[in-house]
């Protein structure tokens, strides 16, 4: 090899590294954490860090993923909420470079506080996955051509709950994991990130569930329902191992340093073992039980948002609660963290930037934004994007 063609290949991986930490591809991130590296700003208002902000069709509880120097996020609008929108806008400029928008195929009902863009949509850096309460999924390319379009909702009617679907996949490989999960059918799918095709098909618990896989490595994920959580392989849909005590079907569970935390009886910890063999359950603590929002692990402590609008800081390593603090409530959106601090955005739209510290935690920054905020945030770079009903937000320092 010569050292010039040496060179591009470094240059060319110091790059996609560069890419791939400005970038936050799915629900609670690239790698499932809500974990972020940059410096997003402290306060910010309506005329105070705000790089942009960018008018929205409809309604939306999906998060914001942002890839390739592009923002994705999705939406529903009609009277029926039968409109599927996938909308791009430039990160740097918040200009929209384009908008697709399609016809739901399954059902539209849901609860009046949510829609049918509540699931966020998965990027694998070369394709868009969209995903909606309806179980249409959309793959469309970075460019918004479409690459294939499925209609689950179509091959099975009753895979559906009164209250709306809320589940988001994630990619895993040439995988894409999707839970559809209710009390009549009730499945998870790996779907070919290529074609759409089934790869695999695998029955779960037939009870209504919100919760969104979370991926532990490319070569597994975790599935959450009423029953307890299974670690999956993606590529085959082959169960790994199993926990079966037990779990919330509206918070998900988190990861970090080879331990789950499950919120399951408050949470309890489980450390994965050999390939079907039962986990080691570390540790219970029923101080610990999230409400909507899902736990966090940031710089060795572990996070969990009550039904209060009280931020629970514990020992990762034990559960031990080391400190509380009172926040403003409620919160559907999950914490996420970047700079070393947690970033937490109420239903009201306040958000609120807590500086923890080893034996408290205290409120840095209090910012309105005057919209309701259901969706979590995305981090990427030294930016915060937030998305209401109505706008897309980007928040930055100049």
């Amino acid at each position: 090899m010569s050292v010039r063609v040496l060179a591009a290949l470094l240059w060319m991986l110091a790059a996609a590294g560069a890419v791939a930490g400005a970038e936050w591809r799915q629900f609670r991130g690239s790698d499932s954490t809500g974990v972020a590296e940059g410096d997003p700003p402290v306060e910010w208002g309506a005329e105070k860090n705000v790089a942009w902000r960018a008018e929205l069709p409809g309604r939306g509880l999906s998060a914001p993923i942002v890839v390739a120097g592009r923002v994705i996020v999705t939406a529903s609008s009609g009277v029926e909420q039968d409109r599927l929108h996938v909308l791009c806008f430039d990160e740097r400029t918040g200009e929209k470079r384009w908008e697709r928008e399609f016809t739901a195929t399954g059902r539209t009902q849901c609860h009046p506080k949510s829609c049918v863009a509540a699931p966020t949509p998965a990027s694998d850096g070369a394709r868009i996955f969209a995903f909606y309460s309806s179980n249409d999924a959309a793959c469309l390319d970075l460019e918004g051509n479409l690459v294939w379009y499925r209609g689950l909702g179509l091959d099975f009617p009753n895979a559906s709950n009164s209250l709306g679907m809320s589940s988001s996949p994630v990619v895993a490989g040439e995988t894409l994991v999707v839970q559809v999960e209710s009390d009549d059918d009730s499945f998870a799918t790996g779907l070919d990130a290529a074609t759409g095709v089934s790869r695999w098909k695998i029955d779960r618990p037939k009870r209504a569930n919100w919760t969104s896989p979370l991926l532990l490595s490319a070569d597994s994920v975790l599935l959450q329902s009423s029953a307890g959580v299974a670690a999956i392989d993606p590529r085959t849909g082959r169960a790994q191992w199993s926990y079966g005590d037990g779990a919330s079907t509206v918070p998900s569970s988190a990861a970090a340093d080879g331990v789950v935390y499950v919120p399951s009886h408050g949470i309890t910890a489980l450390r994965p073992g050999a390939t079907e063999e039962p986990p080691e359950q570390l540790w219970r603590e029923s101080k610990l039980g999230p409400s909507t929002a899902s736990p966090l692990v940031h710089q060795g402590r572990l996070y969990s948002l009550n039904s209060a609008g009280v931020v629970v800081c514990a020992d990762p390593g034990s559960g031990e609660v080391t400190w509380r603090l009172r926040l403003e409530g409620p919160f559907s959106a999950s914490p996420v963290a970047a700079g070393g601090r947690l970033y937490l955005f109420n239903e009201q739209g306040v958000g609120f930037v807590v500086e923890p510290g080893e034996k408290d935690g205290r409120i840095i920054g209090r910012n309105e934004l005057g919209e309701t905020i259901l969706g979590t945030p995305a981090i990427a770079g030294d930016a915060i994007y937030v998305r209401s009903d109505r706008h897309l937000w980007k928040i930055a320092n100049p």
